[in-house]
């Protein structure tokens, strides 16, 4: 059974993006995960803009209570797949009994190339099945959806799939069918990501920008259909993509209506 989640990326503004004000009352741990029990949701998906390593331990057991106490679970996120950080994050997997490690290849400094990828990640695949844990390597902009299935495939592994985010690989000029097509048998989480590709006025060039699931061009009845053929379990987790207001607390403002509307138009088709 799918379950609808809330991703941290879901309320980037709210929490906090490098290189632009801060909100007026970023969001913590805390209060993300209270925002989607407000919202009636029984998963988050906590990932590198929230990152849970650097939160102590004492601090991490107190999460974990809350979730339990509001019936949330948790799957955690990170970003790098050098090995010092891996294993910190898979021990905090396992912290939060989360099946999924979400991961993004690279960081502002690696840039492994898919051998070193996959050289890097075979060392693991015996302790993932130890852990019972799943690594999901989400799609980015570098890697064609053909390099990741081939990375999947070198690894051949039943405890590694993707993440696949339904805008990310625009940054590879590849739209959701050629992704689905490619990388759905592998998909083991879904970042449900709404989006509009508009005509510039200037009628020279084109804008990718997000939108409330249902409300943009997604065709989200044919994502979910496709994507459960596979017959691999998934969980799907909201994530907006909005360009910023004139005002922070406006952006932060609508953000959280984008979220709201989602949730409505998704639970239409996901009742977990």
């Amino acid at each position: 059974m799918t379950t609808l989640g809330l991703g941290s990326y879901g309320l980037a503004w709210a929490i906090g993006v490098g290189g632009y004000p801060a909100p007026p009352t970023p969001l913590n741990v805390q209060t993300f995960l209270r925002r989607a029990h407000e919202l009636g949701l029984r998963l988050v998906q906590i990932a590198d803009n929230l990152p849970l390593h650097v939160l102590s331990p004492q601090e991490r057991a107190d999460l974990r209570t809350e979730a339990d106490q509001l019936g949330i679970a948790i799957e955690v996120g990170t970003r790098g797949i050098l090995p010092q950080h891996l294993e910190l994050y898979l021990a905090i997997a396992q912290e939060f009994r989360s099946p999924i490690l979400r991961v993004v290849v690279d960081t502002p400094t690696h840039h492994p190339q898919p051998a070193e990828v996959v050289e890097q990640l075979r060392l693991y695949l015996p302790r993932l099945e130890q852990m019972d844990i799943t690594l999901a390597i989400e799609n980015h902009d570098r890697f064609k959806a053909h390099i990741l299935a081939s990375i999947i495939q070198a690894l051949d592994h039943p405890r590694v799939g993707i993440c696949l985010d339904t805008v990310n690989s625009f940054g590879a000029l590849e739209g959701p069918q050629v992704v689905v097509e490619t990388l759905g048998p592998y998909v083991v989480n879904l970042h449900v990501k709404e989006f509009t590709v508009q005509r510039m006025p200037h009628n020279m060039g084109f804008i990718i920008s997000g939108a409330p699931a249902g409300q943009g061009m997604l065709d989200i009845p044919w994502l979910l259909q496709c994507l459960s053929a596979y017959g691999r379990p998934f969980n799907a987790i909201i994530e907006t993509w909005l360009s910023p207001l004139e005002t922070m607390e406006a952006t932060v403002e609508q953000e959280w209506d984008y979220v709201r509307q989602s949730v409505r138009f998704l639970r239409t088709l996901i009742q977990d």
